[in-house]
C-alpha cells in the first residue's frame, strides 16, 4: 500500500543494519554516543532529530526489551537504540518493534494532517506503545510538516540544516571499547565524524 511520506517523518524503507558491535562496557550509558551515529542522530520512534533541540538531556539509551524484563539484555548493544525522551517516556516497560528486524515504513505512516497510521498489526503495536497517536504528538507532526514547507520554498539553507547533522559528531575512534569489545571496527572508520574529516559526509541525514 502506497502513501504519502511527507518530509521530515519518511520512516525507513528496509530494517535498520547495524553498522557498529560495541560490547562488554560495564553500563549501557558508555554505549550512547555509538547509538546517536548508528542511528544518525535521530530519534528511532518518532523521528525528532538532534538538531532540533537544544540539550543532551532530550535524548537517552533506549532499551527495546525493557531492562525489567530481560536484564541479561540490559547491556547487549543489539537491544539498544537511540530515542528522545519523550518516546522513552511514552514506552516505558512496553515492548516493541525491533528497527533492525522491521522496515517502520512497512509498519506506519504519515499524512500531512500529522497522523500516523498503521498498515498492519505490528504498526498499530508500535504507534500504541510509543504514544506516537497522542493529541500532542499529532499537532507537533502537522507543525513541523507546515515548517519545512516554508523553509523549503523560501529558506533552503535553513532547511538543509534543519535535516542535516549536529555539530558534535562523536569521534567513535577516541571510544576505545573494552579488548575484543568490538565486533565491528570497520564502522569506526565509516563514522559519520570521519565521513566529515574525508569530506564525503551526506549534506543531509
Amino acid at each position: 500500500m502506497s502513501s504519502p511520506r511527507p518530509i521530515p517523518f519518511c520512516y525507513a524503507t528496509r530494517p535498520h543494519i547495524r553498522k557498529h558491535g560495541p560490547a562488554k562496557y560495564p553500563r549501557w550509558e558508555h554505549y550512547r554516543d555509538w547509538l546517536r551515529d548508528e542511528f544518525d542522530f535521530v530519534c528511532v520512534y518518532c523521528l525528532r532529530r538532534e538538531v532540533w533541540e537544544r540539550k543532551r538531556a532530550q535524548w537517552v539509551v533506549e532499551h527495546l526489551v525493557p531492562r525489567a524484563k530481560a536484564p541479561e539484555l540490559e547491556l547487549e548493544y543489539t537491544n539498544l537504540v537511540y530515542a528522545c525522551v519523550s518516546c522513552n517516556s511514552a514506552k516505558s516497560a512496553h515492548d516493541i518493534p525491533d528497527p533492525c528486524r522491521h522496515a517502520y515504513d512497512d509498519l506506519v505512516f504519515v499524512t500531512d494532517d500529522g497522523c500516523i497510521h498503521p498498515r498492519t498489526p505490528y504498526g498499530k503495536f508500535l504507534i500504541r506503545s510509543g504514544a506516537l497517536d497522542a493529541p500532542d504528538a499529532t499537532r507537533w507532526r502537522k507543525e513541523t510538516i507546515r515548517l519545512f514547507r516554508v523553509l523549503k520554498k523560501h529558506d533552503p539553507e535553513l532547511y538543509r540544516v534543519k535535516l542535516s547533522f549536529p555539530d558534535d559528531l562523536p569521534d567513535l575512534s577516541n571510544l576505545r571499547p573494552p579488548p575484543g569489545g568490538n565486533s565491528k571496527p570497520a564502522g569506526v572508520e565509516n563514522c559519520r565524524y570521519q565521513q566529515r574529516a574525508d569530506g564525503t559526509l551526506p549534506l543531509m541525514a
